[in-house]
């Protein structure tokens, strides 16, 4: 996320207008895991409601509310810096909000990755009637999140630190 390490060049910019850039960068990045993560928890919300639910088996059920409990969480630890900055707005607390904030985000980003696993495994589970091979899906999808949201990133910036280390 933006705010827990910027830019290694110095921008001509107070440390107030720094907090509030990456406060801006991370409103617009916030606001896309929000609605997704609202989006599948009131999705997440309506199985329950379903005349397929009564039939699902005990594991699943429990998977199911797993899920749901994920998927409210999620969404309250994306919305939290929303929340945080009503709270703190003309404190003079922009730089700690950020710091904050940017835990919060990445928290809601591993909670909703549990939570997409968790509706993942569960659909599979009753679609397919293939435990062995939900399991085997979800780990996949599971492991190509890692992949885009963690290693990807940490190449990229090994890379751009090796190139900064021999340029200067």
């Amino acid at each position: 996320m933006t705010g827990a390490k910027d830019s290694a060049r110095p921008r001509d910019e107070t440390p107030e207008e720094r907090a509030d850039r990456l406060w801006n960068e991370m409103l617009q990045e916030v606001r896309v895991c929000q609605t997704g993560a609202q989006i599948l928890f009131g999705f997440l919300i309506s199985v329950a409601f379903t005349p397929r639910f009564a039939a699902l088996a005990s594991f699943d059920k429990d998977l199911y509310l797993a899920t749901v409990v994920l998927g409210a969480v999620a969404t309250g630890t994306l919305v939290a810096p929303v929340a945080f900055h009503r709270l703190l707005a003309g404190r003079g607390m922009k730089p700690e909000l950020v710091k904050v904030a940017g835990h919060l985000i990445s928290t809601g980003l591993v909670l909703l990755a549990l939570t997409i696993a968790g509706a993942l495994l569960l659909l599979l589970r009753t679609a397919s009637a293939d435990p062995p091979a939900a399991w085997a899906l979800t780990a996949a999808v599971v492991t190509w999140f890692a992949l885009c949201w963690l290693v990807l990133p940490g190449l990229v910036l090994r890379r751009a630190e090796k190139r900064r280390r021999r340029h200067g």
